[in-house]
């Protein structure tokens, strides 16, 4: 019997019209009735989901959590209580940021609460939208931020052949200090290593003490990969990447857009 579901959020559990169906908020509700825990994970931080916690009915809500930063903080919503964090160092960031340079990106560099955006172009504004805590940049280095606890840093550019040439050419010495993913077809993202969706499962796991294999991840993106390899059942949503399809247990025949998750949790579940 699985216990626990995660979901990845962006083009997983909400579609892109950045709305979550109303099929898998009804679901999610019967899961969470059922004594299911229902976990969203994002690479972005928690002041960022409210909306999300507020359509699912867990918003502030005692034992009911949230995976950020893919896996680098873990929080109850009763209070924004955190559980866990593990950001990334000033230095390793520093380092990031200044090889940046020599590549056509945008970098987003990310704290707790504010997401400072550096380089950017019209495309990623536009991508951005005006998204709520994010600040375009244009200080010459992250001096400003030396006493801020740091989270991660992202290119952005919308090619993933560009970002995966330079994780290949510029970012090889550092593969032994950072954990890489892609995310909604524009994003690599840096964490620091052994800091990704699989391993922040894991620990949140252990502290609900629930066994890994009773445990259940749905995603769409690179970035997900290791929480759906870490799972008991591992699962990708239809609009996932061709190329990470077979790395999943199974993929679901609706997308993010059809209630992807819902058909998830009405097979595995309910065995419906």
């Amino acid at each position: 019997m699985y216990r626990l579901i995660t979901s990845d959020l962006d083009e997983t559990l909400i579609g892109k019209n950045r709305k979550i169906c109303e099929e898998n908020i009804r679901m999610i509700k019967r899961a969470r009735e059922a004594g299911v825990y229902f976990v969203p994970a994002t690479g972005r931080g928690f002041t960022t989901v409210t909306g999300t916690l507020k359509d699912l009915g867990v918003y502030d809500m005692e034992d009911q959590y949230v995976m950020s930063f893919n896996g680098g903080v873990l929080t109850e919503n009763k209070g924004s209580r955190i559980i866990d964090v593990r950001g990334m160092s000033y230095e390793l960031a520093c380092e990031l940021f200044e090889r940046a340079k020599n590549f056509d990106v945008a970098v987003r560099v990310y704290t707790m609460d504010t997401v400072y955006v550096f380089n950017m172009d019209e495309e990623e504004r536009a991508f951005i939208g005006g998204a709520k805590g994010t600040v375009e940049c244009f200080e010459k280095d992250l001096g400003f931020l030396k006493d801020t606890q740091l989270m991660k840093i992202v290119y952005a550019k919308g090619s993933y052949p560009y970002l995966m040439q330079i994780e290949k050419d510029g970012l090889d010495d550092l593969k032994d200090a950072l954990d890489i993913g892609y995310s909604v077809g524009r994003y690599m993202e840096l964490n620091p290593k052994g800091i990704n969706k699989g391993s922040g499962l894991k620990r949140l796991a252990d502290h609900l003490g629930i066994d890994i294999r009773e445990t259940i991840a749905v995603g769409d993106n690179y970035n997900d990969l290791p929480m759906i390899k870490a799972a008991g059942l591992g699962v990708c949503v239809a609009n996932s990447p061709e190329e990470m399809k077979g790395q999943c247990d199974v993929i679901t025949e609706a997308d993010c857009d059809h209630g992807g998750v819902a058909e998830v949790i009405r097979r595995f579940i309910f065995n419906e």
